[in-house]
């Protein structure tokens, strides 16, 4: 009846993972996306380009090794872009050939060209290059289409001076001076790769701190890092206007003041991609932010059509994405959907040092009158910390008070972001931090972090029932 059981628009991770579960459940396949993107955002201008950049910028800068070495330490004296984008375009290549590969031994359709509605189950395809319109049509059609940068309508981009997060990779020599807009996450990233790299940085935030959703603590101690990479915090600040000026750029902000810079760039939150979709033809509408809402299985209103990754909002991250796109593969082929632990999942920041946590941060457990004790491990502690230089790094696990159960752990320093799999995995299978005192971990490694955060915890719990008794 249809071309396609499963029609997937776009090849970002939740289009990808969506596609691939489809075809090992025996369906017929097809992936819609621009010849340009395949990998999505993802791939080409976010997550994957932004994290080789900062290992390039790691690497580089021997800022990970100036704690031996001395703060005078560089492995290159004068990086350039080029030195930059060298590594990150080597990384992306390898990643789209990865992707074409996988969806070829699944024996899925790849289909170039931009997808649109013409009724709930016909997609038009238009490749752009001047052939015809392609009509396809399917028993469900997943819309993976991700997002683009969110652009005020008052502030001329140029790709240049005046930048988004997507165009910051197009930069052409790197600033001596810059000016981030925007204290989230992708803002924060790159606060601190172009801070590692000598720019001086000035962040501004509307808001009283960055990164509110992440444990306080945590966020101090980055803050501190930060401030010592010579960034300033502009708090409680909205931006005026932008002006270029001779190359360089003028921000006024409401407050009066002017901040000059050779560089601005914008990280206003993101705008889903939604407006060529031409969705009223199949029955569907998004927010004014281009957001698609969607049930616990991830359909939308219309039932056999999917929404999955950043056009569905929170938590609009790479890994989650993934997540929901087998899912939703799965309720579309009739298979049973489990829903995501939303509260184990793993948030991993890629700012220099990086953050990561699962589960509640302190300030959510005293709100909710959750009893519950702090276990603290420092990085400058273990002797794997003293090996890879990081004195500053620390592993904090939150612990109820009455079964010793695990409900919060968070990292900041080295492998933040890999270490955090295993409290994780402990706080998953229901675990309590006896598992962690009573295991044995590898001598010298950064993850022996968690049995002395959990002893310390326990020695804290133990003070306190010497009083009760």
């Amino acid at each position: 009846m249809y071309d396609y059981d499963v029609l997937v628009i776009g090849s970002g991770p939740g289009g990808q993972k969506a596609a691939i579960a489809a075809a090992k459940l025996g369906r017929r396949v097809a992936v819609v996306d621009r010849r340009d993107m395949v990998g999505g955002v993802c791939i080409n201008t976010g997550t994957i380009p932004s994290k080789t950049l900062r290992e390039a910028v790691l690497y580089l800068t021997g800022l990970a090794q100036r704690e031996m070495y001395g703060q005078s330490y560089r492995v290159k004296q004068d990086i350039t872009v080029a030195d930059l984008l060298a590594r990150t375009q080597h990384v992306i290549g390898r990643e789209i050939e990865v992707i074409r590969s996988q969806l070829a031994r699944n024996h899925i359709q790849m289909v170039s060209g931009t997808a649109s509605f013409a009724d709930p189950h016909t997609i038009i395809v238009d490749p752009g290059d001047q052939h015809d319109n392609v009509r396809l049509t399917a028993g469900n059609i997943i819309i993976a289409t991700g997002t683009r940068p969110a652009r005020p309508e008052a502030v001329d981009f140029d790709g240049k001076t005046v930048m988004d997060s997507d165009q910051i990779l197009e930069l052409e020599h790197i600033p001596s001076t810059m000016v981030v807009v925007g204290a989230g996450v992708i803002g924060i990233e790159y606060a601190s790769m172009f801070a590692a790299l000598g720019t001086k940085v000035t962040v501004v935030e509307r808001r009283d701190r960055m990164l509110e959703f992440c444990d306080l603590e945590i966020v101090e101690a980055l803050k501190y890092h930060l401030r010592d990479l010579a960034v300033t915090f502009r708090f409680r600040e909205s931006v005026a206007s932008v002006e270029r000026h001779n190359g360089g750029t003028m921000t006024r902000l409401e407050s009066g003041k002017k901040l000059p810079a050779d560089a601005v760039m914008y990280s206003a939150g993101r705008q889903g991609l939604t407006e060529k979709l031409n969705l009223s033809a199949a029955g569907l509408s998004a927010d004014n932010r281009g957001r698609i809402k969607v049930s616990s299985d991830f359909s939308t209103e219309v039932s056999h059509i999917y929404a999955v990754g950043d056009v569905i909002g929170f938590p609009a991250l790479a890994a989650t994405s993934m997540e929901q796109g087998r899912l939703a593969a799965y309720a579309a082929c009739g298979e049973e959907v489990h829903a995501i632990h939303s509260d184990l999942m793993p948030i991993g920041i890629y700012t220099i040092p990086e953050i990561s946590y699962v589960g509640k941060t302190e300030d959510e457990l005293t709100e909710a009158s959750v009893p519950f004790e702090v276990g603290i491990a420092r990085y400058r502690e273990l002797a794997r910390g003293q090996i890879v230089g990081d004195s500053y790094g620390m592993l904090k696990l939150l612990v109820c008070s009455e079964d010793r159960r695990l409900l919060g752990v968070h990292v900041f320093g080295t492998a933040a972001t890999e270490l955090v799999h295993i409290g994780q995995a402990v706080m998953g299978c229901g675990g309590t931090i006896d598992y962690l005192v009573d295991n044995v971990f590898n001598y010298p490694t950064l993850s022996e972090a968690y049995k002395v955060a959990a002893l310390d915890a326990m020695n804290k719990m133990r003070a306190v029932a010497r009083f009760q008794t």
